[in-house]
């Protein structure tokens, strides 16, 4: 059987892309999911995301992350929102359902701002902050994020975390309304070059923590520049959208 596909980014975290209102791909198929992310036998990408159709929505959202474990992506759910522009499933703007919810979205100009789930619960420790924002996120501030090991300590903050563990985020301070992000993904068991879910999680860590005073945070990230704005009252975080590009890549087949 061939499949045909789309592969988009969004700021360096890729997807491959798949058209799935048919009804045709085998998504209780882990192993199939972990070969068309795999980088050097498959399309490469950090995690497989269908369009399909849904009662009451314009769409609805199936995201996989690479070994093929089920959650929300927040760079993903940009690209889904690109994606069914492109199948002219919507205009320019969609309200859309995921895993964790209903989104609402709007896409001009390749930009698209995604509504997030509302922030309520944010577990603060000596020096980190654990936040739910759509999939787990740990948040922690580092000196030079640069040469900070990543990965190893990512990978060892992940498995602390009871299953199905958590995302790490290491963040610099730049200025009061600028921080600097990379990210350890579970489900990809690497380092990103970005997270939407993870810059999402750091925005509101930083208020939490008065890092800054502002509701419109400046994330650059290895792949490029992302934003995140919000309303805050008593703690609770709602209004949450995160801004960023959302780019074609290619399209192609492959046998499966």
């Amino acid at each position: 059987m061939n499949l045909e596909f789309y592969k988009y980014q969004g700021t360096g975290n890729d997807f491959v892309m798949i058209d799935n209102r048919t009804k045709t791909f085998p998504k209780e198929n882990t192993t199939l999911i972990s070969k068309l992310c795999d980088r050097n036998f498959g399309v490469g990408a950090d995690g497989v995301i269908l369009i399909e159709n849904a009662t009451n929505y314009d769409f609805k959202m199936s995201y996989f992350n690479a070994d093929g474990s089920q959650t929300f992506c927040g760079n993903g759910g940009r690209c889904a929102v690109a994606f069914a522009k492109h199948l002219e499933i919507i205009n320019a703007e969609t309200n859309f359902s995921a895993i964790d919810g209903a989104h609402f979205s709007k896409i001009k100009n390749g930009i698209v701002s995604l509504k997030m789930i509302d922030v309520t619960e944010i577990r603060v420790q000596e020096k980190t902050v654990f936040v739910f924002t759509g999939t787990q996120h740990h948040v922690e501030l580092v000196d030079n994020l640069d040469t900070f090991p990543v990965f190893e300590k990512g990978r060892e903050i992940r498995n602390s975390y009871d299953e199905p563990g958590s995302n790490v985020n290491f963040v610099e301070q730049i200025n009061n309304t600028t921080f600097r992000v990379r990210t350890y993904e579970k489900g990809v068991e690497n380092e990103t070059l970005a997270c939407g879910t993870g810059v999402t999680a750091v925005a509101i860590a930083m208020h939490k923590l008065k890092k800054t005073n502002s509701n419109l945070i400046s994330l650059p990230v290895e792949g490029g520049n992302l934003e995140v704005s919000f309303s805050e009252e008593n703690g609770t975080y709602t209004n949450v959208f995160l801004k960023g590009p959302a780019t074609f890549v290619f399209r192609g087949t492959i046998q499966i």
